[in-house]
């Protein structure tokens, strides 16, 4: 049978991907399934509650298919966060679709929270600014607008919580209902230097904390596998649960300050450990990476709402067939030829904070090709990220080095020299799509007694910075043109 196992899932946005890692770092199967997302309204995202849980199932059920007889030794979890998912404790059956954490359907609400001066109280306590990316708007909305959830609230049968919580509840048979502290962090509900619920923070956005999860330590023994609920078996443990962009800081094998992880996905997520809980000043926000025996890593994070989604945006707007060929194009030419486009398709995020900019191109001229546009879009992906680079070094008073860099957009090397160029700094980027379950699935085995080793059949990609004679004209037109969209 060989040495025991972690199955590994990364539920993501746009799929649920798993893995199945023994002690050695080897990866002895993977699986992937689509999910798709809805846009009813402008400014609204959701899913499918129960599609993210069948394909979850889906891709389990693959890998064993793949190994069969294989010892599991446990679970470990990373996954989308900021989705709010709401259900009912006695049949499991949603009580609405799971909104997006790219939703903007409460903007209103949480501009009306600024204006009645209660975001200070709130960064307080959480490290972030009230915004609609948040759970905490969301759930109030729920249960203010789905009758069927007012229903259940009312009947002490709500229950609500973000992905993680939700797979806990079905792979447990619904006899756990937990999340770890990094999910948790991420709710604008949970207090990060108590590590509590917070009633003052339920007060203010009118949000039942009664139908929220148990907050545990990222390490723990959060429950056991139903007979009835996939195809392991009963009594499988779930070891580790953590957000995706803190599995994969833990994946890189950051465990103290002065490296930066970026994840290039639907959006990007930028996260640095610091010494201590810190309130960030330059638009940035303060969270939990996680907490373990060793007690907790705080760190600071900037979210970028729309990032590697801008290469498919436009893609498809330009009539081609994904970012893939989008990026071809751009590599055509040696500049953007004085373009610039702001992806501010669903707002914009950090270190801006903006939900009424909108995305717009400037500097188009009659000598403007395709091929401009194409590298303006690529340009636009790694400014973005620049901008939250620098203002991590303004928060923590001290220059980054290097950006390590995963997530699927990362496996582009043009985005990733473009990346390093623009930003002026070394990127590494590991060869490892789904470094995010390998973060989880490290911290597993620690659970258990095991150091992960590195993988044997991956290797770190290097990208040093150019200099090109064009950077510092680049930002200054990036710069002018956040400013028009930030006034907009």
């Amino acid at each position: 049978m060989g040495s025991p196992c972690i199955l590994a899932i990364d539920q993501g946005t746009t799929n649920s991907k798993a893995l199945l890692v023994s002690a050695d770092g080897t990866v002895l199967a993977r699986a992937s399934a689509p999910l798709a997302s809805d846009y009813p309204a402008p400014g609204w995202a959701q899913q499918s509650a129960l599609e993210i849980w069948q394909s979850v199932q889906t891709v389990i059920a693959d890998l064993l298919r793949q190994q069969p007889g294989v010892e599991v030794a446990g679970i470990a979890i990373a996954n989308q966060r900021e989705t709010l998912v709401t259900w009912d404790a006695e049949t499991g059956a949603p009580a609405a679709p799971a909104i997006l954490w790219q939703c903007r359907r409460t903007a209103e609400a949480c501009a009306a929270l600024h204006s009645g001066g209660m975001n200070p109280v709130v960064e307080a306590a959480t490290g972030l600014a009230i915004n609609p990316l948040f759970p905490a708007s969301k759930l109030a909305w729920v249960v203010r607008e789905v009758p069927e959830a007012a229903a259940l609230l009312q009947a002490g049968k709500l229950r609500a919580g973000t992905v993680d919580s939700w797979l806990l509840w079905n792979l447990t048979g619904g006899k756990s209902f937990a999340t770890d502290h990094s999910n948790a962090s991420r709710t604008q509900l949970f207090n990060t230097e108590t590590l509590e619920w917070d009633a003052e923070l339920g007060r203010i956005f009118g949000a039942p904390l009664e139908v929220l999860p148990r907050p545990m330590a990222s390490d723990s023994r959060f429950g056991e596998t139903d007979e009835d609920a996939c195809a392991l078996p009963a009594g499988v443990p779930i070891l580790a649960m953590l957000g995706d962009s803190h599995a994969a800081l833990y994946g890189h094998g950051v465990r103290g300050p002065g490296i930066v992880k970026a994840t290039y996905g639907t959006g990007s997520s930028l996260m640095t450990l610091t010494p201590e809980r810190i309130a960030s000043r330059h638009g940035l926000s303060g969270t939990i990476a996680w907490t373990t025996r060793a007690g907790t890593a705080h760190a600071i994070e900037g979210n970028i709402t729309v990032s590697a989604q801008a290469a498919a945006y436009m893609a498809t707007m330009m009539g081609l067939d994904d970012a893939r060929a989008l990026s071809d194009l751009a590599e055509t030419v040696p500049d953007s030829g004085g373009v610039t486009f702001v992806p501010a398709l669903a707002g914009l995020g950090a270190p801006h904070w903006n939900d009424r900019a909108t995305g717009s191109v400037e500097g188009l001229t009659l000598g403007s090709k395709p091929a401009h546009l194409a590298r303006a879009t690529f340009e636009a992906i790694a400014l973005q990220v620049a901008d939250v680079f620098t203002a991590m070094e303004r928060d923590i008073g001290r220059t980054l080095d290097e950006l390590r860099a995963d997530g699927g957009a990362s496996a582009n090397p043009f985005l990733m020299q473009l990346q390093a160029d623009l930003l002026d700094r070394r990127v590494l980027r590991r060869d490892l799509a789904e470094i995010g379950a390998m973060g989880a699935a490290a911290m597993a085995f620690e659970t258990i007694g095991h150091a992960l080793s590195p993988d044997p059949d991956t290797h770190e990609d290097r990208f040093d910075p150019r200099a090109p004679e064009n950077r510092s004209a680049i930002l200054e037109q990036w710069q002018a043109a956040i400013r028009r969209a930030l006034r907009a």
